[in-house]
């Protein structure tokens, strides 16, 4: 490359720091799923081309923020669970685009259970 040529320009959509974003979060243990949030009605299991739901950035040239929106796994300690949850999300935006995460926002809203600890019991009946 000659002194004179200028490399030109990079810029990175927010839907692609979204969807990293987003999958690094599901793949954080004690992450259940994304939340849509409260106006979208109840929690979803979010996973491919919707991704990004739950997931907000503002990018810039060389910098992101992010906010997410989430539902944890009922007893998982939420502190430890969004700290990890933060570090990867950091980790896999940085790596893969380069940009300097300087904020990841966590809001839990919501737990899930598990389906197998639920247990439904029929009232006993006397005929």
């Amino acid at each position: 490359m000659s002194e004179h040529m200028q490399p030109g320009l990079i810029r990175i959509s927010d839907d692609v720091v979204s969807t990293i974003a987003g999958l690094a979060a599901l793949e954080t243990p004690g992450i259940a799923a994304m939340s849509g949030g409260i106006s979208e009605g109840l929690a979803k299991r979010l996973s491919g081309k919707n991704v990004h739901k739950g997931v907000s950035v503002e990018v810039g040239q060389v910098e992101t923020a992010i906010d997410l929106r989430v539902i944890v796994n009922y007893g998982c300690k939420i502190q430890e669970v969004c700290r990890q949850l933060q570090e990867n999300v950091r980790e896999a935006v940085e790596n893969m685009t380069g940009l300097t995460v300087v904020e990841v926002n966590v809001k839990v809203e919501g737990v899930a259970f598990k389906e197998d600890e639920v247990v439904l019991e029929e009232p006993h009946r006397v005929k």
